[in-house]
């Protein structure tokens, strides 16, 4: 039997919980610094962790090579696609706003694995899953904040954060569809180090070059900002590897994101207590996670 701690929902829960402390982390760097550029440098400092981490250095390099095609071409995909478009979205609307569209994004991963995957298929009963996944997240992003279009811009950055959305489903199932030889941490590290500093160099000609001196609370948000990518990316990467695992499914598990923030916001700050909007959000995505996990069921007593 495997350990609780190496177990497929335990270590998503582990990567969820890493990435519900993006949003408001991600609002204090961008108070400092240019998106791309901040980008960039967050994910080159990623990479770094888990290639100093990780020790092995001859045999990462030698994988890499191996498997250089498919490094760069995750790299462009998920890193330089998906979040540009994340990045640049997110500064152009409120972090309540943007919280909720990207909270959606699972819905938009199975849209993507459902025409791209024979064995990932959506029914009913998993499509109102996620659609009830969805509403918990607009309810929960409503409660706490209002979310307001006030012109172009906002609907610039909404359209930027679903084109986000769709880079990352289909990251995620080519990533799950692969099979290089490749460990999912090697891919991970040389990824994001490789889409990093190509973000980085493109944000020069447009962004300039702006390296501060900037203050602690910048410093801050960048640290944690790349060791939540080291960790949460490794582990994401290597659950989609695994067997048996489907896209969709792991995926329905980023529905706690903002669940997770809020709790959180809960527990550091004096402030910050429940209302009923979020504890009505928490009731709504419970039930589509029961929603998911009966369709899952049903799906594999068919396959099987």
């Amino acid at each position: 039997m495997k350990p609780v701690f190496k177990s497929t929902i335990f270590l998503a829960l582990v990567a969820i919980w890493l990435w519900s402390t993006a949003f408001a982390v991600v609002k204090i760097g961008l108070q400092y610094q240019s998106p791309l550029q901040f980008a960039g440098l967050r994910f080159i400092l990623a990479g770094i962790m888990i290639f100093v981490a990780f020790g092995k250095w001859e045999r990462f390099i030698s994988k890499v090579r191996q498997n250089l095609r498919f490094v760069l071409f995750i790299a462009f995909l998920q890193v330089v696609g998906q979040y540009s478009f994340f990045y640049l979205g997110m500064n152009l609307i409120p972090s309540a706003l943007g919280a909720m569209l990207v909270g959606s994004s699972p819905l938009f991963i199975a849209m993507v694995a459902h025409y791209t995957m024979k064995n990932d298929r959506l029914s009913p009963l998993k499509v109102a899953s996620f659609l009830v996944g969805v509403a918990g997240i607009a309810i929960i992003t409503v409660g706490r904040q209002k979310v307001e279009i006030k012109g172009t811009y906002e609907w610039l950055g909404i359209i930027l954060l679903l084109i986000n959305n769709l880079f990352s489903g289909y990251s995620n199932v080519m990533i799950s569809r692969s099979k290089k030889p490749i460990h999912p941490v090697f891919l991970s590290a040389s990824s994001l180090f490789t889409g990093g500093l190509v973000l980085f160099l493109i944000s020069l000609p447009f962004e300039g070059w702006n390296m501060g001196p900037f203050p602690l609370p910048y410093y801050l948000s960048l640290g944690w900002l790349s060791f939540l990518s080291a960790a949460a990316i490794s582990i994401w990467y290597t659950l989609l590897s695994r067997p048996g695992v489907k896209v969709s499914g792991l995926n329905m598990w980023k529905f706690l994101i903002p669940v997770l923030g809020a709790w959180l916001s809960w527990v550091l700050i004096p402030e910050e207590h429940p209302d009923k909007f979020q504890l009505i959000a928490m009731a709504v995505i419970a039930i589509s996670l029961i929603l998911l996990n009966k369709a899952n069921r049903i799906a594999a007593r068919k396959e099987g």
